[in-house]
């Protein structure tokens, strides 16, 4: 697996990412431990690959278009790659993973959104470190812990809310406008 690029490790964040997913696969599946891990290191090593000329840990926020993984009426091709690698075709692959999945695979952070109006929530985030090595956290945890810790897949977006609002976050308000008739 690349692991390393010219510009940082890109390890911690792809692993919460295929996590994430493989959890998917695991509890929904009828996929064995070996297909599973099958599909995790061919993931892993398509995103490397994928990733390692589009990873900017001085601008994170460069390249996070190219570093999506989407599934909405098309499954995603690095996902579906995996997959047909372990012999699940793209149909079998769309009743396993959420219908509508937004992943953003970016230095020092891993988000999801699951359905086109659901919160977003953070798998993976870090902070950058002078000595090349980042501090990673997740939510209000101590950001000097140095175990990178994954949060637990969440069922859907409503619960996704729910830890956001124990984190002591809140979604942003959408803006609107109100008319009034007579």
């Amino acid at each position: 697996m690349h692991t390393l690029c010219a510009r940082g490790t890109m390890k911690p964040e792809i692993n919460a990412a295929v996590g994430f997913l493989s959890r998917f696969l695991r509890i929904k599946g009828h996929v064995n431990d070996r297909q599973l891990q099958t599909f995790s290191q061919t993931l892993q090593d398509i995103l490397a690959e994928q990733y390692k000329h589009h990873w900017f840990p001085d601008r994170p926020n460069k390249g996070s278009g190219y570093r999506c993984i989407r599934i909405n009426h098309k499954m995603d091709p690095l996902v579906g790659q995996a997959g047909q690698r372990i012999g699940l075709s793209i149909q079998q692959l769309y009743l396993l993973l959420p219908s509508e999945l937004t992943l953003w695979v970016d230095p020092f952070e891993v988000s999801y959104r699951i359905g086109e109006d659901g919160s977003i929530c953070v798998l993976y985030e870090s902070l950058p470190s002078t000595n090349g090595n980042p501090s990673v956290t997740t939510g209000n945890s101590n950001p000097a812990s140095s175990v990178a810790q994954v949060s637990p897949m969440v069922d859907s977006h409503i619960s996704c809310k729910e830890e956001l609002l124990v984190l002591g976050r809140t979604s942003p308000t959408k803006p609107y406008m109100m008319t009034v008739s007579s």
